[in-house]
This record gives structure tokens, sequence and C-alpha cells, in this order.
């Protein structure tokens, strides 16, 4: 007997531009994303372009040199944008093409829409200046702009049917999401300090004597840098052994993605523990090449592979 497989609706040609788009601005302003959702279906990976571009739309705002006040009103404005989207009230004929494809990305996937407005709600922590006292305060914002974003992916991956611990995705999705976003941190504590923005928490800074800040390239005098950086490290790879736990419970190449993109990080977070105080002299980063081997390993199934084992290992 043949089996049929039903091809999806067809793609209208605006929804088609406005996917167009999104991943035109996926490809030029996030290379360690992009590299990721390049080992999606067609389908998966418009869909996350849609939601990197009004994700990006909303940084883009924080980080703007625009007054506090003005910022508020454009995340607000936005936040109104995303109720239309919510409420099916954006046309194919919109002028707006982040919208038009994130409306579409929504009718075709599961996607839990209020993840977006918690990053407004962490991108406005921003344009307040708040600070963080402690790790639990910063996990409040870490969940708010990285662990949403985890959560909205998850919309887009689903979960293998019948996968054992499928309940608890969104949880891991979530711890991912933190464990990026905390070497993003780490990553950026010097361009963040020009910026007048300081993330780490003041107890820890406090702790080992960075409550100075980082205003150049030498950590402040007295303090243990190194110490600092190799706590938040551990911190990191905590967070990215919980959330890793979410990999066995996709496809194959939804896996492959979540793999490519936590490995390029879990790299930078290896990068950073060599060599702390490189953070302050420039931006870290990883070549193309590292980074296309990083989505060969994905693609192959290795990291999940190591997961499902280490997973066995504690049931016995």
């Amino acid at each position: 007997m043949i089996r049929t497989v039903e091809s999806p609706p067809p793609v209208s040609a605006p929804v088609l531009a406005a996917y167009g788009y999104c991943e035109t601005v996926t490809g030029q302003q996030a290379r360690n994303f992009a590299y990721g959702i390049r080992l999606l279906p067609t389908a998966k990976r418009r869909a996350m372009s849609a939601l990197y571009a009004f994700s990006r739309r909303v940084d883009d705002i924080g980080d703007g040199a625009l007054d506090g006040e003005i910022k508020s009103a454009r995340l607000e404005d936005t936040r109104a944008l995303l109720t239309r989207v919510r409420a099916g009230e954006v046309e194919e004929d919109d002028t707006d093409p982040v919208a038009v494809a994130l409306a579409h990305a929504a009718k075709a996937f599961p996607i839990p829409l209020g993840g977006l407005d918690e990053l407004i709600d962490g991108v406005l922590m921003d344009v307040r200046g708040e600070t963080y006292e402690t790790w639990d305060d910063l996990k409040t914002y870490c969940r708010c702009v990285a662990g949403a974003i985890g959560r909205l992916s998850l919309g887009v991956f689903g979960t293998e049917p019948g996968a054992r611990g499928g309940d608890r995705a969104p949880e891991y999705a979530d711890t991912l999401g933190l464990a990026l976003q905390l070497t993003n941190i780490l990553r950026d504590v010097r361009e963040d300090a020009a910026g007048g923005r300081t993330y780490l928490p003041a107890d820890d800074l406090a702790k080992f004597g960075c409550s100075a800040g980082f205003d150049g390239p030498q950590p402040p005098e007295g303090s243990d840098f190194a110490g600092l950086v190799h706590f938040e490290v551990r911190r990191a790879r905590a967070l990215f052994a919980e959330g890793y736990r979410l990999l066995p419970l996709l496809d194959r190449r939804s896996g492959a993605c979540v793999a490519a993109m936590a490995g390029i990080y879990r790299r930078l977070l290896d990068r950073i523990e060599r060599d702390p105080e490189a953070v302050l002299r420039g931006r870290v980063s990883l070549p193309g090449r590292e980074k296309a081997y990083v989505a060969v390993r994905g693609l192959s199934g290795l990291d999940t592979r190591h997961v499902s084992r280490l997973a066995g290992r504690r049931q016995l």
C-alpha cells in the first residue's frame, strides 16, 4: 500500500515576502541563531525567523539612543501590535512584514505569544536601568528576555509524541535560555558597562571585589575578576546541563537546531573560562568554521545521544 503524505497548505505571496524579510533580518543580525535555524525544515525555519525579527525589534528599541519615556512608549506600541497578532487582526496585506509573518507563524504553530509580552517586560527593565542584587533577581530578568524565547521556540519545535518527560520540556527550554543569557552577560560585560548597565548580581560582584565595575580593559584593582568569571561559568554550566535535557524530547532536526545554538554558546563559555580578562579587552566570538562544526555535530545527534545516555544512568 502506498502511503500518501499531505502537503502543507500553500503560503501566499505576501506572506512569503514577509517571511523573506524576517529571514534577511535574522541572517544579517543573528549569526549564531541563524546557524541553528538553518537546520530546520522550511516552515519551522520561517516561523523562527518571524520570532527573531519581532524580538530584534523589541531589543533594538531598548538598545537605542532615544529618551527612556519614548522607548517605553514604543515598547507599549509594540505590545499593542502583539495584541493585534494574538487577536488575528493582522491581514496578509498589512504593511508590517514582521507582523504578517508572526501572525502566520502563530496560526501554523502553537506558539505561546505571551512569551513576547515577557520579552517586552524584560526590555522595560533595561529602560528603567534596573540592577540585580542576587542571582534570584537576575533570573527574573533572564527568564523574561531569554527563558521566554526558549519557550516560544518550543512552540515551533514541538516535542516527540510519547517522549518520556515531555511535560517538562517548557522548563528545560526556559533553563537553556537562562544558560545562553548568562553566557551573553559574561561575554558583554565590558560593552554593557560602557552603556551604563550592570547585570551580574551585586552580591557576586561584592564577593569578588568587583563592585567598582568594568570601565576599562583591566579588572578593578585588587579584585578577583577571574574568580568571579569562573563562579558564573560554573553556574552557566549547571544551567546548560539541565537545559540540555530538552534535546531527547525533540525531533531530530529541531534537536539539531537547539544543539547547534547551545553548542556555540557553550564553546564561547569555554573560551571565556580559559581567558576571563578577554571579555574586558573585546568581544569574544567563534570563527565560522567552528560554528559550522558545532552545527554538523548537532545534526549528527551526538549531543542528543550523550544527554540520553546520562538520563539513562540517572534512572538506574
